[in-house]
């Protein structure tokens, strides 16, 4: 632990010992990669073999100092990846607006004229539909989609490649964990920044920056609704303008009153969790601390950004989990609420148990949980110190937490293209995997995000999605993809040189004689990617 406390400063000095084996062997390196990572590379075992796990760990929970120019390389072409959320609608999502309303508009002209119907049936692509084919959409159309397009593809390409592969499965937890719908209307023209900006800088932070950034964030405003909560009365709808929307300098929303969506999923999953000890009143009272947290309007200088109305504020008193907020404030009242809930101790138990519930398995011992939960408690929420307990316990190596997770779509994808090599020229097709396999990404509609729990995923349909793709990466037929060699020792057999390649060497007869039975090297890559074994983590 000498080592561990000299890189990391000295809050890790202040940490229960570390578990980590001096010298480990390559199913504990395999174990690691698999879950601080997406799964080993070609030469990744070797490498951690040779630097030691232990320094392999604390340079992934220091991610700032890894260099990471292979991504960045393949990112430089995207468009959209830095814009701000201004002007990605600007450049975006406006023309396609426009663009969209006037062939509305020409279609209703067309119908007027007696030319556009024709058996009841409107001539012509309805461009509004989800459905509308890529090849069909005009320019404006394509460029709109291009901007979650290219966001699910840098995640893609970030964690096959990035050697910064704890930060990668951060973000991917955290923003999850804040989940925010891009299929939920201006969502999607705010979630490139939100992860960049409120998700991203602080997965290795302290909780409470990164509590209070997705709490400004206007995709989770939008997303849970808060952008348009107001205090009730006559006197703030003489106050919104024409039409009874959103006072001037905010966004336009439709009048609304208290809206209590956010201060619920604050509470019961971002904070607290369920059973964290809050009451409906007190739902109440932090919906009302966040009146007048909402988006500025199109017309105002920051546009899209963050804004704090004061004529759409309650400045009343408010009683949060017994914390009196005084009345007569503004802004600083849901500051208080997020102080009140990142120290409150229901919070540190239950971030810890999902964070466990990420790295060691689906119910995570007593004692892993716990132990994160006092780390969490002494360093004030410190994420870094916190997922360092975790992956540096006992539990963690613990012979039963060995694939004892279930991987996801996106660990499953992810994993296979590390393991074979593979050179991503186009991700579009990916991103289209991704949706047969039942995770599109940044399209979960329900605030609670995707399961981490193998029910979730363990079904005939989806292991059959998963095979699918298994055969086309191992044959080279996946578009946009390239396999080079997957199996490079050809002085053994193939099955035999699968099973260790891909799985660790450690398999069941059912699945050797399976892959045994392959008649060609890429039918022996795609059953041993398609094997129970590969499936777990």
């Amino acid at each position: 632990m000498a080592l561990a406390a000299a890189l990391a400063g000295p809050t890790a000095a202040r940490e229960p010992a570390s578990a980590v084996p001096a010298r480990p062997d390559d199913r504990t390196i395999v174990h690691v990669l698999n879950r601080a990572g997406f799964g080993p590379r070609p030469g990744d075992v070797a490498h951690v073999r040779q630097i030691g796990l232990e320094v392999w760990i604390e340079q992934q929970l220091q991610p700032e100092r890894i260099p990471d120019a292979a991504v960045e390389a393949r990112l430089r072409s995207y468009e959209t990846l830095d814009l701000s959320s201004s002007e990605i609608a600007q450049q975006y999502f406006l023309p396609a607006k426009r663009a969209r309303k006037a062939r509305k508009a020409e279609q209703g002209k067309r119908a007027e004229q007696g030319k556009a119907e024709e058996a009841g049936t409107v001539v012509g692509p309805n461009f509004s539909s989800a459905g509308t084919s890529a090849d069909a959409m005009p320019p404006e159309m394509k460029r709109a989609r291009q901007v979650l397009v290219e966001l699910s593809a840098q995640k893609i390409v970030r964690a096959v490649y990035s050697d910064r592969q704890l930060e990668e499965v951060l973000t991917d937890f955290w923003f999850n964990h804040f989940n925010v719908y891009a299929g939920k209307g201006m969502t999607r023209v705010f979630v490139t920044e939100y992860e960049r900006e409120a998700i991203r800088p602080h997965v290795l932070g302290r909780f409470r920056d990164l509590l209070g950034a997705t709490a400004k964030s206007p995709a989770m405003l939008f997303y849970l609704d808060n952008a348009r909560s107001s205090r009730a009365g006559a006197d703030m709808e003489r106050r919104r303008g024409r039409g009874g929307r959103a006072s001037r300098g905010g966004a336009r929303f439709a009048s609304a009153g208290i809206n209590e969506n956010y201060a619920r999923e604050l509470m019961e999953l971002h904070t607290l969790g369920v059973d964290g000890g809050y009451t409906q009143q007190d739902v109440v009272n932090v919906a009302r601390a966040f009146t007048g947290w909402t988006i500025a309007g199109s017309r105002k200088a920051d546009a899209g950004r963050f804004l704090f109305n004061p004529r759409m504020h309650d400045p009343g008193e408010k009683l949060v989990l017994g914390h009196r907020i005084n009345a007569g404030g503004g802004i600083e009242d849901g500051e208080q609420v997020l102080d009140i809930l990142a120290s409150h101790p229901s919070t540190a138990t239950f971030i810890c148990t999902a964070l466990a519930r990420r790295f060691v398995a689906d119910t995570p011992p007593a004692s892993v949980v716990d132990r994160a939960t006092a780390v969490f408690r002494r360093t004030g929420g410190d994420l870094r110190a916190v997922t360092r307990a975790i992956l540096t316990s006992p539990e963690f190596f613990a012979p039963g937490s060995y694939r004892a997770k279930v991987k996801t779509p996106f660990d499953f994808v992810v994993s296979a293209l590390r393991a074979t090599g593979a050179d991503i020229r186009q991700p579009v097709p990916l991103e289209r995997t991704m949706r047969e396999l039942g995770m599109p990404l940044y399209f979960c509609q329900p605030p609670t995000g995707y399961k981490d729990t193998a029910e979730a995923w363990v079904n005939t349909g989806a292991l059959i999605n998963r095979m699918n793709f298994a055969v086309a990466l191992a044959a080279n037929t996946f578009r946009g993809v390239v396999v080079s060699d997957p199996l490079p020792d050809r002085n053994r057999a193939d099955a035999e040189t699968a099973v260790d390649v891909f799985l660790n060497g450690e398999a069941s007869d059912a699945t050797r004689a399976t892959i045994q039975r392959a008649a060609t090297s890429a039918q022996v890559v795609a059953l041993a990617l398609g094997a129970p074994e590969f499936q777990r983590r």
